[in-house]
């Protein structure tokens, strides 16, 4: 299946969550905002949502610095 991630097109295997998209893309960022066609999903739900064909995902973490 493929999906838009971060504006780039990316070829993913079956139906993975979108927590497993986050683990797989964002592993070691523990601050992740994710962006599923258009609406912000708290991370509560990312268990339960299934990414699927033709889904456009943003996933945006946040990097302390000064």
């Amino acid at each position: 299946m493929t999906i838009t991630l971060n504006g780039k097109m990316q070829e993913l295997a079956g139906e993975p969550s979108l927590n497993d998209i986050v683990q797989q893309f964002s592993p070691q960022s523990r601050r992740v905002i994710a962006e599923l066609n258009g609406e912000i999903v708290r991370d509560p739900r990312w268990d339960e949502i299934r990414i699927r064909e033709g889904d456009i995902l943003e996933l945006v973490s946040f990097v302390g610095g000064g």
